[in-house]
């Protein structure tokens, strides 16, 4: 019998306003899973891979990204997390962004990116497309990460 480990979410957003409303529409939507969150990507992508208790060391997580980051670009992010051979490949990750370029939304599905957000600045149907993150997350299996 496998112990259930609680999926971690990680949250990489630089705008400490949008931050506070996706925790707090996370939280109100029910899911009270830990949520670590990160206002860059290279601090970020410290704890994913490098971190004792990291997803890459440690097991399931589910990653919110922002693909306007200070340091670097959330699609390079999302690239190395989606790419052949990376022990995060099958995280699933959620774009969170306010860019609703086409182009854009395309790169990140073909990417690998699971689910892509569109951040209205109407907060009703930021705090709407939460809700609906609220539902995917409730049931979403997580695959166990196999060692090698």
């Amino acid at each position: 019998m496998m112990a259930h480990i609680p999926v971690n979410i990680v949250m990489i957003e630089d705008d400490e306003g949008h931050a506070r409303l996706i925790e707090k529409n996370i939280r109100r939507a029910g899911i009270s899973n830990p949520i670590r969150h990160f206002t860059d990507g290279t601090s970020a992508l410290n704890f994913l891979y490098e971190d004792p208790n990291g997803p890459a060391q440690n097991g399931p997580a589910l990653i919110l990204l922002d693909l306007n980051l200070p340091d670097m670009s959330g699609t390079d992010i999302l690239g190395r997390i989606k790419a052949d051979g990376n022990p995060l490949k099958r995280t699933p990750v959620v774009v969170l962004t306010t860019t609703d370029d086409k182009v854009e939304i395309q790169r990140c599905y073909d990417l690998g990116c699971n689910v892509y957000i569109t951040k209205p600045v109407n907060y009703e149907s930021f705090a709407e497309a939460i809700r609906q993150l609220g539902l995917f997350l409730s049931v979403i299996q997580l695959p166990e990460i196999k060692g090698d």
